[in-house]
């Protein structure tokens, strides 16, 4: 007896992935069926014109890491937005970067494949074709978010197929894709290197270029995702993975290493969320000064994640006082899953669009709405972030892995922006720390540091049940804090699957999004 197990933020790829593992597929096939899925009922989220990135971990190896975040088109130069005081965020301008989303589903069924024969196409992407042709339950989040963008993109190529005859859609409505559908069994039948090599890539680069990207049919073709090493660091509870440059993974590791050297210091509540706060800041201000493309780095992130490194950022860390903040924040909205199948195969996925519904471009051939993550680069040409063709922007994104000493694995991942690492620490430092149930880590109150959907001020944000009990002494230590709503959006969608040394599974996912988690025993 065996189980497995799936988590995502929305039940629909929940759903589509646990029925690949029940049929014997790999977590990896199953992450592909619930990626499709989820581009076609969360489109606000993610889609296939956008990124991912993988972390893969077979028993008793070493985890692997893919890299499918997008390149800059060949022809996105500082010259192509001469007279632009920025990049714009929406539009066919903000349309920077290729679509990694599909090559990296590839590349890592190409993984699979080294496991056991893959499961059809046809049969991963099924789930998938039939919510874009018959369609999926409006979203609370999916309203909102259009509410939030409609005045930005209601006149936008392609975008009224998002909308409801030029109205925002209502909760609970049906919302059909049927362009995204014959995308969809298009690759199911010719195989995903169309989306670079075939008809699919033709249609795409022609209205990317309709709409003003600087985006061409070569850029498709020349796109390939990649292997990538993780960056790891070993804790007092085990050893910890994410993704390199030019995701903020580092900054993820660095929370949970410091927390791992402070945490002792503090016995409260609002120690607890004071100390990881204060640990935020050491790994942000490493962070904003050294990520970006592989090719700019000034150093080896790894280097950050030395005992040295470590020890001096904790100096900077008082359990009695908090540090004067702000700092540039990062915004962005994802997705994140994971998935254990019988084997005790594990992988956690990130695949994103960056701000909601991307640059807000859909291509009407392929009803694929694009990305606007190359609007995070910038048109100063000293600055680390620079604009220049066939190179990474920075990314928010970072999903991770963890194997625990007492023989627990674990992946785990949230989206929102700056507030990934954050939701990593809180979630991470609560079920491993301080003993909490997984579903209680996620569920409970959370805070947030820094700017996120649109708002302006860089302060701390604290959901109100966890204000509640800490807020007093939060700002008794300094903290300049605001309170919102509890179980909120702006603060993640997290979730989690821990695979525990027996074989049991555990997985859990976040009420703040409209996400499953299902474990199963299987024969």
């Amino acid at each position: 007896m065996s189980e497995i197990a799936f988590t995502a933020p929305h039940f629909k790829a929940t759903e589509a992935g646990l029925e690949i593992l029940k049929k014997g597929g790999t977590a990896i096939e199953a992450m592909v069926a619930a990626a499709a899925t989820i581009a076609v009922v969360y489109p606000h989220m993610n889609g296939l014109g956008g990124d991912g990135f993988w972390l893969i971990s077979e028993p008793g190896k070493k985890p692997i890491a893919i890299d499918a975040s997008g390149t800059s088109a060949a022809q996105a130069t500082l010259n192509f937005y001469q007279g632009y005081g920025a990049i714009p965020a929406r539009d066919g301008k903000a349309a920077i970067t290729m679509a990694g989303a599909v090559a990296g589903w590839q590349a890592a069924l190409e993984q699979s494949e080294q496991w056991q024969a893959n499961m059809p196409l046809t049969e991963l992407l099924a789930s998938a074709i039939e919510a874009a042709k018959l369609g999926s339950p409006v979203t609370e989040s999916y309203v909102a978010a259009s509410k939030k963008v409609f005045d930005d993109l209601k006149d936008v190529q392609g975008f009224p197929c998002f909308l409801k005859e030029g109205e925002i859609y209502q909760e609970g409505d049906n919302l059909t894709l049927p362009a995204l559908a014959e995308t969809l069994s298009t690759l199911a039948e010719k195989g995903l290197g169309d989306f670079y090599h075939g008809g699919i890539a033709k249609q795409l680069a022609a209205d990317l270029e309709a709409a003003g990207s600087p985006i061409r049919l070569q850029d498709f073709h020349n796109y390939q995702a990649k292997a990538a090493s993780p960056l790891e660091v070993t804790t007092s509870k085990g050893t910890l993975y994410n993704l390199p440059a030019p995701t903020q993974g580092i900054a993820s590791l660095l929370i949970l290493a410091l927390y791992d050297r402070v945490q002792h210091l503090g016995s409260s509540t609002a120690d607890m969320a004071h100390l990881l706060i204060e640990c935020t800041k050491q790994a942000f201000i490493a962070r904003n000064q050294h990520v970006a493309d592989e090719s700019r780095l000034s150093l080896d992130l790894s280097t950050l994640l030395e005992d040295e490194q470590l020890s001096k950022m904790c100096q900077a860390i008082s359990l009695e006082q908090t540090q004067p903040w702000p700092h540039v924040a990062k915004l962005g909205d994802t997705i994140w899953m994971g998935a254990c199948d019988s084997e005790g195969r594990m992988v956690s996925y990130i695949q994103s669009l960056y701000w909601e519904f991307g640059c807000g471009v859909v291509s009407s051939s392929t009803g694929i709405v694009w990305n606007n993550r190359g609007s995070s680069f910038s048109l100063d040409e000293a600055s680390l972030q620079a604009l220049a063709p066939n190179m990474k922007p920075f990314h928010t994104l970072n999903p991770a892995f963890a194997e625990l000493k007492d023989g627990r694995r674990m992946v785990y991942g949230t989206m929102g922006g700056e507030g990934q690492p954050q939701t990593q620490g809180a979630l991470f430092s609560r079920y491993v720390y301080h003993g909490m149930p997984l579903d209680k880590a996620i569920s409970e109150g959370r805070w947030l540091l820094g700017r996120t959907w649109g708002d302006e001020s860089h302060n701390l944000k604290i959901e109100a049940d966890l204000a509640e009990q800490i807020q007093k002494d939060l700002l008794a230590k300094g903290h300049d804090l605001v309170v919102v709503p509890a179980c909120n959006e702006l603060m993640g969608h997290a979730g989690a699957v821990i695979r525990l040394e027996n074989g049991a599974t555990l997985a859990a996912t976040d009420p703040r999004s409209d996400g499953l988690a299902l474990s199963k025993k299987i024969n």
